[in-house]
């Protein structure tokens, strides 16, 4: 029987074992800047058969939150190259989540004050996080725009190069491309958000447009094997849904087959809620059969509330990863304590966004 503990093959990814850090907004980088605090805490991490950082914008207009590490200056890049030498010099594998926020943003964060962009100038009722003389703030996210056609290559160009920078000079295994929870690919993919009537809205092929050239893009720069991409397909986050989600996602996966990619990664149900939304059915296994049966090899990477006892009836119904978010906050040696069936310490929420070492790189080891 398959366990949390078995080596793993992620495209060109050999994982140690089959637990992976999910990604983890901490707000923890002024500047935008990775530091030499993150550098620490991923490092502490880095038992992980994967680590997947926190979202990282692969553009000043992609920024959506105060405090959060880029990935397009040479700032940022060697920032993140001294993140990846330490989880290196630990044995961990780590690659970067690349994400444009589309429209979870605030006009204080955008260059010049703009407006954040979306498929359609439909505001989400949601909140994003800015800090404001050392203190941090949930407020509401501002209106945004409509991406004009033309813009769109550029979108698709900012994903190119962060993967460029991040195979290259910032020393990353890989990249994850953020396309759930209601940021701008995910905004793109669903109807709730998408109002476009040109070649990037209506139709299933339509909305999928965007992520599927954005996927090309960025497997023609670093290989299908160092490439993965998260979907949420029924997640509540950042006021975004469709009413039919499960042709959606299947389609998307389909045609996500033939690149080679590392892995998949699915957020079942409510990011950081739920495995089942109330309203919201879907059926996950179907959309593992659609991959599996339109030829797609990748590694199948499940998410969502996810203990010792439910990852092992994962790995037994074919899921090959299982990624936690909240439990590595306070758990860096997650890892062993799974291993040896340990209590978890518990994490301090208060510390969850902003700040310093408090609730970030002191939590205590077995």
């Amino acid at each position: 029987m398959t366990t949390l503990f078995d080596p793993a093959q992620a495209g060109d990814l050999q994982l140690k074992n089959r637990v992976v850090m999910a990604p983890l907004t901490r707000n923890r980088a002024p500047g935008n800047v990775p530091n030499a605090l993150m550098a620490r805490y991923y490092a502490q991490r880095a038992s992980a058969g994967l680590l997947i950082t926190e979202a990282t914008p692969v553009s000043a207009q992609g920024q959506g939150y105060a405090h959060v590490p880029g990935l397009y200056t040479q700032a940022q890049i060697a920032g993140w190259r001294n993140v990846t030498d330490t989880v290196h010099a630990q044995g961990g594998h780590i690659v970067v989540q690349l994400w444009h926020v589309g429209r979870v943003s605030h006009v204080s964060l955008q260059p010049g004050g703009a407006a954040p962009v979306a498929p359609s100038a439909v505001a989400a009722q949601a909140k994003t996080y800015l800090i404001e003389d050392g203190v941090g703030r949930f407020v509401p996210t501002s209106t945004p725009r409509a991406l004009e056609l033309d813009e769109l290559p550029g979108i698709v160009d900012d994903y190119r190069r962060a993967a460029r920078a991040a195979r290259g000079p910032a020393g990353f295994d890989g990249v994850e491309v953020h396309s759930a929870n209601g940021y701008l690919l995910d905004q793109f993919l669903k109807s709730g958000a998408n109002q476009r009537t040109d070649a990037y809205g209506g139709s299933i092929e339509n909305r999928a447009r965007l992520l599927l050239e954005v996927m090309q893009a960025v497997v023609s720069e670093i290989g299908g094997g160092r490439t993965g991409i998260r979907l949420a397909p029924v997640t509540l986050a950042n006021d975004i849904h469709d009413p039919d989600p499960q042709p959606l996602f299947e389609y998307v996966v389909r045609a996500l087959a033939p690149l080679g990619l590392a892995y998949i990664h699915v957020v079942e149900g409510a990011t950081g809620g739920a495995r089942e939304v109330e309203g919201r059915p879907f059926d996950y296994p179907a959309l593992h059969r659609a991959y599996r049966d339109a030829g797609g090899r990748g590694a199948w990477m499940v998410n969502n509330g996810y203990n010792a006892d439910l990852a092992t009836q994962a790995l037994g119904v074919g899921a090959d990863l299982i990624a936690f978010g909240r439990p590595f906050i306070a758990n860096p040696d997650l890892v062993e304590r799974l291993r040896r069936g340990a209590p978890l310490n518990p994490p301090d929420v208060t510390t969850f966004y902003g700040g310093g070492e408090k609730g970030y790189t002191d939590y205590p080891t077995l």
